[in-house]
């Protein structure tokens, strides 16, 4: 078990670090010419990450970092230190500001407090920093439920977005306890009371299995809101349930916000296969390893 967490975590910084090179590349000609098959990690593209480079993460991954090591200190989520964690971390930030974080802070600047201080942005990337919540309430259902939710309330106060948390916390737990992913969704769709506003795009992502993978999540859309990054999720977890590997690679490759596609794609596959299934380099690789495997050994 200990094995398939870790792999929970570190499948879904993997799948962040390798989707820094082409993050935001829409056109995926373009990938192609420039970076060939994405199966390393590289330097970004786009001017958006200026001064990362190979082995950094996007500022999504920046922000899943800070709730691991938030959740870390405070051994389990805490949402008056994660708020303050996040907040002094964006305090100081160099990397990108979303607009999400932009209007979060502003609202917390006008003395708005938890939860109406979370923009209403429909970007996927709230729910999928989550992760790191994983390593410290996978055991207990309803804390890794209410914690997914709440974390992603105090950026992303958004119907569909807190829904989507709370789909995850509930994949992942049943990945954990020993189901296929597919079979994982089916139990969230049967148990969640939430999981109605996702209904039609959790069947699309399903129904999409045998098609393309670069086709399809341009048929999504590959932008950042919930409405494409949700279904295109679904269809890749659920094409390369077996692969880990390939998951990744082909998010990529498909352009657009593949980060925050990949982070939930691969913490879901990484608890399903385990850290075997994750390339050795991509996780040596990890400019902020220590970091991340200081807290592991903390919550593990």
């Amino acid at each position: 078990m200990e094995d398939r967490i870790k792999a929970a975590v570190c499948g879904s910084f993997a799948a962040d670090a390798l989707a820094l090179g082409p993050h935001w590349v829409y056109n995926a000609n373009v990938i192609d010419k420039k970076f060939g098959v994405v199966d390393r990690f590289l330097d970004p593209l786009t001017s958006y990450h200026k001064g990362k480079q190979a082995g950094d993460l996007t500022h999504y991954g920046d922000q899943m970092l800070v709730l691991l090591e938030s959740v870390a200190a405070a051994s389990g989520f805490n949402l008056d230190q994660f708020t303050s964690d996040w907040r002094r971390f964006m305090d100081t930030y160099d990397g990108y500001f979303d607009q999400a974080t932009k209007a979060t802070l502003e609202n917390m600047a006008n003395g708005w407090e938890y939860p109406d201080c979370g923009s209403k942005s429909q970007d996927l990337g709230g729910a999928a920093r989550m992760a790191p919540l994983v390593a410290a309430h996978h055991s207990d259902l309803e804390r890794l439920i209410a914690s997914a939710r709440t974390q992603t309330v105090l950026t992303h106060n958004n119907p569909a977005v807190i829904s989507s948390a709370e789909f995850f916390a509930r994949v992942i737990h049943s990945v954990l306890g020993g189901l296929k992913p597919t079979e994982a969704f089916d139990a969230a769709k049967k148990e969640g009371a939430d999981v109605g506003l996702l209904a039609d795009w959790l069947s699309e992502g399903l129904a999409s299995k045998s098609l393309d993978t670069r086709q399809t999540i341009a048929d999504f859309g590959q932008m950042c809101e919930i409405e494409a990054a949700f279904p295109a999720t679904i269809h890749l977890i659920t094409k390369y349930e077996d692969n880990y590997k390939q998951a990744m690679i082909a998010n990529v490759m498909a352009g657009g916000d593949s980060a925050s596609r990949g982070m939930l794609t691969g913490m879901v596959l990484g608890a399903y296969h385990g850290m075997a299934a994750i390339p050795k380099p991509w996780v040596a690789g990890l400019n902020c390893l220590a970091r991340i495997d200081a807290c592991l050994q903390t919550l593990l």
